[in-house]
């Protein structure tokens, strides 16, 4: 039996050169006037910006931080921080946590004049402001009291001191808040993984707990219940805390079943080297820091950390080598990562040159009490830490994360 056949009739073939052509006219339309080549790109997997680099942007800000106590100074860093955090961060739990920072640099800011008010400060001062009951203290106590007089120039001494170290954790939060902490992690040398798998754990616990906490909170305003309180906050505690006590538990079991805390057999003259050079390393690493951030120690303190973190790049070599585990698609450090990490560097060396320079501008003084003024070149150094917002891969809208 011979099946019917239908005549076919043949259509001409212009689809695939219109589709390309609604494509380009599509691409065009979605950039007008832009070059693609002066446009970030959106980030992926493969072209994530290295977590590293963001830690070493953000410490150099860190640096420039220490090196003044100028608050405009001080507020443009913060200013520069949020800007970047604002433009790059994505919406992962862990990237959530600027604003924490924010708020705990507040509130060390508001207890640093607690503590001049209450406890005093060696500043003279000829404008008083109040005048607080003194505590009588008894004679092996000299050079302390509590109350007294309170006067401006204290308390401004203490805005400026309370300011640097705010500024300080801002920065860190900056840093928190852009870099993976898995990818992090990722890469760190295999002597410090497991260091850094405790470290990542601790950095992720606190947002998670927090992201749990807000959205209880707003499954009990959805259902008519009071969200605030002290009576709301002992019902959202307990499931938060279980939440936490699941992840810590599934985190454990993940661990466990990809072999972590397992390692090499090494000859034991390789372990006490490498313990030694680790240890030396850390050493001259933190001696030529305090000294790089001292005010008289910067001649001795660039060749003490050099050799310290030779000292110490030897060691994590050579311990390296009893970790058993691999790497899986590690992150690349490209041209991005280099621009990113030297922008950092670069505010930092500026801020220092400053304050070799011109001490006076980079440190007000408050006696006698004076308002503080912006030195323009270290505030221009201080913009070239904007670089990451234009130069880094965008985050896709509604991501948590390449």
């Amino acid at each position: 039996m011979t099946r019917p056949t239908t005549p076919r009739t043949s259509t001409p073939r212009t689809t695939a050169p219109r589709t390309s052509a609604l494509r380009a006219a599509g691409r065009t339309a979605s950039r007008p006037g832009r070059p693609s080549a002066l446009r970030a790109p959106e980030a992926t997997r493969s072209n994530a910006l290295h977590a590293g680099a963001w830690w070493l942007w953000a410490l150099g800000l860190a640096t420039a931080a220490s090196r003044t106590a100028n608050p405009l100074l001080l507020a443009l860093l913060v200013g520069v921080a949020g800007y970047v955090v604002a433009a790059r961060r994505t919406d992962a739990p862990w990237a959530r946590s600027y604003a924490a920072f924010v708020r705990l640099g507040l509130a060390v800011l508001v207890v640093r004049l607690l503590f001049s008010v209450l406890l005093g400060s060696p500043v003279p001062g000829s404008h008083p402001l109040f005048t607080l009951p003194e505590v009588p203290l008894p004679g092996w106590a000299a050079g302390i009291r509590i109350g007294g007089r309170v006067t401006a120039e204290q308390l401004v001494f203490a805005l400026y001191d309370g300011a640097k170290l705010a500024t300080l954790l801002i920065c860190v939060g900056a840093a928190n808040a852009l870099a993976n902490p898995a990818r992090l992690l990722k890469s760190l040398p295999g002597a410090l993984y497991e260091a850094g798998v405790a470290v990542v754990v601790a950095m992720t616990f606190a947002p998670n707990m927090v992201a749990d906490a807000a959205r209880l909170r707003t499954a009990r305003r959805l259902r008519g219940r009071p969200a605030g309180g002290f009576g709301a906050l002992l019902r959202i505690g307990l499931p938060v805390l279980e939440g936490a006590l699941e992840r810590s538990v599934a985190v454990a079991a993940s661990m466990d079943a990809r072999g972590y805390g397992r390692t090499a057999q090494v000859p034991p003259l390789v372990r006490h080297t490498t313990t030694a050079l680790t240890l030396g390393g850390l050493l001259g690493v933190c001696a030529g820091s305090y000294g790089l951030l001292a005010t008289a120690g910067a001649g001795y303190g660039l060749p003490l950390l050099a050799a310290g973190l030779a000292t110490a790049v030897g060691g994590l070599w050579l311990g390296g080598r009893r970790s058993v585990r691999t790497r899986y698609r590690p992150d690349r450090w490209g041209v991005r990562a280099w621009l990113v990490a030297g922008s950092g560097a670069a505010v930092a060396t500026l801020m220092a040159v400053a304050d070799t320079v011109d001490p006076g501008a980079l440190h007000p003084g408050v006696v006698p009490l004076t308002a503080p003024a912006l030195p323009l070149w270290p505030a221009a150094g201080v913009l070239l830490g904007l670089l990451p917002a234009w130069i880094t891969p965008v985050p896709p809208a509604g991501e948590s994360g390449p």
